[in-house]
C-alpha cells in the first residue's frame, strides 16, 4: 500500500529551479508557538538524532548529513548537535541504531528508513519514550509525528512524461520499454513506480518490469541483462531507471551487450556521474531533487519539534499524507524538476550543487562545449 496525499500537486513541474529554501525571510522562524500539547520544550541544547540508510547513493554522505547538522547548529546558536548513524542498506542495524538513540535520550529523531515496515516497532518504541520521530524522505510505518520529502508520485510522472518526450510524437504501443524499479521495502519506489506508469501505460509498451533489490546497480546491471536476452537488445526503445545508481549499471549493461546508440534513460537523484553521462548522451535525464530544500526543511521541522513551536511546525508540514499504519499524517512534499542537457546551467549548477568544473573533465570538455556548458 503506498502513501495517499491529501492534497494532490497536478501540475508537473519540468522547469528549471534556482530556490533554496531559506524560511527565516518569511517570518516562519521567528514564530514561537509554545503549546502545553507540544513535546516537551528545550532550549537551544538539543540532540536531533539523523538514521539515513545507505552510502550507495552519495547524496547522503554528500548533502544530507552535512546540511541538516549545519542547520541545526544554525537554529540553534551552534548549542544544538545532530548524532548521525548509516545503516548501509541494513535494516537490523537500522534497528540497532534507532535503540541505541532512544537509549541515549536524543530530543527528535530524523528517520530515512532502510525498510519502512520492519522498522514500526522501533518507531514505536520511541514515541513511548516521548521521543517524536519525523520520516524524512521514506514514509516510515508507526505512530511518526511528521514526514517531509518530495513529491513521490510526481517524480515518476516526470520522469514518464520526459521519457516519452525522449521517444517523440511517434511513440505508440510498438515501443518496448523495460522498467527498473527500486526497492521492494522502499515505499518511496512504489510511488515513482506508481507514476511513471500512470504516464506510460497505453502508450507504450512495457515489455519488463523489474523490483530491483537494494536498489543497487549490480542488481539493475543484471537484471537489465535478462531483459536484453529477453527481448532482443534492438528491441528496447526506452528504459526506466528509477534512480541514477541503477541508470550506471543499465548503461553497462546495454554497452556489454553491444548496443552502441543507447535508448533514452531515466534517472534520479542528479549524481554527479548522471549529470556527466546526460552530458554524454549516454543518460537522457534524471531527476533533480534540492536536497538543501529538503534537509534544511527537515532540521528546522526537527528543532521546531523538541523546542515545542508548533505555530512553526504547522507552517512546515501544511500537507498530509496516510501510510498503511497511520493516517493524516502532517507533512511537507517538495516538488522536483526534469534535468536534461538543456538547464544543467540553470538547475544543479545555479543551485551550487556541483560547479562547472566538477561536471566537464577532461573526458567531457567537448560534451559540455557542445551544449554551451562552460
Amino acid at each position: 500500500m503506498r502513501p495517499t496525499r491529501r492534497t494532490r500537486r497536478t501540475a508537473i513541474v519540468v522547469a528549471a529551479s534556482t530556490m533554496t529554501l531559506s524560511l527565516t525571510s518569511c517570518g516562519v522562524l521567528n514564530v514561537s508557538g509554545d503549546s502545553s500539547s507540544a513535546s516537551p520544550t528545550k532550549g537551544n541544547d538539543v540532540t536531533i538524532g539523523l538514521l539515513l540508510p545507505e552510502t550507495a547513493n552519495t547524496r547522503y554522505e554528500d548533502f544530507d548529513y552535512p546540511i541538516i547538522k549545519e542547520q541545526v547548529a544554525s537554529l540553534t546558536k551552534k548549542q544544538g548537535k545532530v548524532d548521525y548513524a548509516n545503516a548501509d542498506q541494513d535494516a537490523d542495524k537500522q534497528a540497532r541504531q534507532m535503540q541505541q538513540m532512544i537509549d541515549d535520550k536524543v530530543d527528535t529523531i530524523l528517520l530515512d528508513a532502510v525498510d519502512s515496515h520492519a522498522i514500526a516497532s522501533e518507531v514505536k518504541k520511541a514515541k513511548d519514550a516521548g521521543i517524536p520521530v519525523i520520516a524524512y524522505d521514506r514514509l516510515a510505518e508507526g505512530p511518526i509525528d511528521a514526514y517531509i520529502s518530495f513529491d513521490n508520485e510526481l517524480v515518476g510522472e516526470v520522469q514518464g512524461r520526459t521519457l516519452l518526450d525522449a521517444l517523440g510524437s511517434d511513440a505508440d504501443t510498438s515501443d518496448k520499454i523495460v522498467m527498473m524499479n527500486g526497492s521492494p521495502t522502499d515505499p518511496n519506489a512504489k510511488q515513482f513506480k506508481a507514476g511513471a506508469t500512470s504516464e506510460l501505460n497505453g502508450k507504450v509498451t512495457i515489455a519488463k518490469s523489474y523490483d530491483t533489490k537494494d536498489w543497487d546497480p549490480k542488481n539493475a546491471e543484471a537484471n537489465m541483462k535478462s531483459a536484453i536476452d529477453a527481448i532482443g537488445k534492438g528491441n528496447i526503445a526506452a528504459v526506466y531507471s528509477a534512480n541514477d545508481g541503477m541508470a550506471g549499471g543499465i548503461v553497462t549493461a546495454l554497452q556489454n551487450a553491444g548496443v552502441t546508440k543507447l535508448p533514452p534513460i531515466t534517472g534520479q537523484d542528479a549524481e554527479l556521474p548522471a549529470v556527466q553521462r546526460i552530458v554524454a548522451g549516454e543518460q537522457y535525464m534524471s531527476v533533480y531533487k534540492s536536497y538543501p530544500q529538503e534537509a534544511q526543511a527537515a532540521a528546522q521541522m526537527a528543532v521546531a519539534k523538541v523546542q515545542g513551536h508548533d505555530i512553526q511546525f504547522d507552517a512546515l508540514t501544511q500537507d498530509t499524507v496516510d501510510s498503511p499504519t497511520n493516517k493524516d499524517i502532517p507533512a511537507q512534499l517538495v516538488t522536483v524538476t526534469a534535468l536534461t542537457k538543456k538547464n544543467i546551467k540553470s538547475t544543479v549548477v545555479a543551485d551550487g550543487i556541483y560547479k562547472i568544473s566538477q561536471i566537464c573533465t577532461s573526458k567531457y570538455a567537448s560534451e559540455c562545449a557542445a551544449i554551451g556548458l562552460k
